[in-house]
């Protein structure tokens, strides 16, 4: 069986998206077919909504 990893995409408020290899870290501006840190074909893709902390903390400043 051949190992593959999936891109984690984090959304933020106020930056560009930005894509994360599940093996190993590799933080990237748009997803590759295969990792260029790792070299792992990916397959597939996770969204990980970080814009929700951030409007937390932004909510939290205005006091709303």
């Amino acid at each position: 069986m051949k190992k593959t990893a999936k891109w984690i995409q984090h959304t933020h408020l106020f930056r560009r998206d930005e894509y994360e290899c599940s093996a190993c870290g590799l933080r990237s501006d748009k997803p590759y077919r295969t990792c260029p840190g790792c070299g792992l074909p990916m397959k597939g893709s996770k969204y990980d909504p970080s814009w929700v902390d951030e409007m937390e903390t932004i909510d939290a400043i205005f006091d709303d």
